[in-house]
């Protein structure tokens, strides 16, 4: 008999999965994003196996691993962030040296599992041996592969990537900066030649905006009134608006009195010949910083996590920095709970002292 559940996937997306079980036969399952579709599939898939007709693997033996690669990266790639193509072909080209000369029928668990476990005692570009977070990525890109193998190709049925467990991965890295060494960087990138880093790095601490949303802002979404910045191309594809308030909206307002008008770029970098104007590159300008203000372990995207940070610290609720940072879910911000901890322990007392009375400065006092 067939079945179809419903389920959300963790962007929000509906999706319908439906299983065909026949006694005597392996299980078939797909996935679908109409429901109309996944029952369709389900009825024809149910009549083919009880009159002979059905043969899985059929298709998923006459391509292979490569050519699923070379149609993925032809027609799905050009459709993502052009942050994510590169990195993420990377890692196409990885799976293509390891199994290319599979086919798609060949591709099983206890393969995939021996190839990530390969993966894991290599060292990545960076010298260090690659990590579970590292490993997980490599997956699910090649797992994506097979999902669209599966839903626009037809060139299998089954996805074996769903059958291996992800790696447990640490928790997330919360790296924020202390009052001084906020003062010490800020002091160094007003002295950076590059004039465009002290803005940045402040729009950063005060929005907790990431490094491509920042450097690629346009005046056309900074609303000045409003104290409003409108984000319309998010890592998350969402739109996201970010309130502008305090010395981040001074800088911005300063430079908008002094813009390019060659450009709508809120950051310019380099003219080039055709007339295109480039984002700025602040690398080299943010490594000096770092290392003039004596900061350790610290990278740009901390910034980011010093406003959630100061947001946790200063009473803001999970839900609050979440909407903030454009976070998906809390799962991400509850990372910076713990710091909230003076201010909830306000709110309990403030609670009990509505219910209970005043209470001694000996109990409020407590540990």
């Amino acid at each position: 008999m067939a079945t179809i559940r419903e389920r959300r996937t963790n962007s929000g997306e509906v999706r319908y999965h439906a299983q065909v079980r026949l006694k005597g036969h392996e299980p078939q399952t797909a996935s679908f994003t109409r429901k109309t579709d996944a029952r369709k599939w389900a009825e024809s898939t149910e009549a083919a196996i009880r009159e002979g007709r059905h043969f899985p693997n059929s298709e998923a033996k006459r391509h292979s691993v490569s050519e699923a690669i070379d149609r993925y990266l032809r027609e799905v790639m050009p459709r993502k962030k052009p942050s994510t193509q590169h990195p993420q072909t990377l890692l196409l080209e990885w799976w293509r040296q390891q199994i290319g000369d599979h086919t798609l029928a060949d591709v099983k668990p206890p393969l995939i599992i021996e190839k990530r476990n390969y993966l894991l005692s290599t060292k990545g570009g960076h010298g260090k041996t690659r990590s579970n977070a590292s490993a997980n990525r490599y997956t699910a890109v090649l797992s994506h592969v097979f999902s669209i193998a599966i839903l626009e190709w037809e060139w299998t049925e089954t996805n074996p990537f769903r059958k291996v467990m992800k790696l447990e991965e640490p928790p997330g890295r919360v790296r924020f900066l202390t009052q001084k060494e906020r003062d010490d960087l800020l002091e160094a990138c007003k002295a950076s030649e590059e004039p465009f880093l002290y803005p940045v790095v402040v729009v950063a601490l005060s929005t907790g905006m990431r490094k491509g949303e920042i450097l690629g802002l346009r005046w056309g979404i900074v609303d000045f009134e409003r104290h409003l910045i409108t984000l319309l191309d998010t890592k998350n594809k969402d739109v996201r608006s970010v309130p502008l308030v305090g010395l981040a909206h001074s800088e911005m307002d300063r430079l908008a009195k002094v813009r390019r008008l060659d450009t709508d770029l809120c950051f310019p970098g380099k003219k080039l010949p055709s007339g295109e104007v480039l984002l700025v590159n602040i690398r080299a300008p943010w490594e000096a910083a770092r290392k003039e203000s004596g900061l350790q372990n610290f990278r740009f995207h901390d910034l980011r996590h010093s406003c959630a940070s100061y947001l946790a610290m200063n009473g803001a609720t999970d839900r609050e920095i979440q909407e903030i940072l454009g976070h998906r879910s809390t799962v991400m911000t509850r990372r910076y709970s713990h710091l909230s901890q003076n201010h909830t322990r306000g709110v309990l007392e403030r609670m009990n002292e509505g219910i209970f009375g005043p209470a001694s400065a000996g109990a409020k006092g407590g540990a």
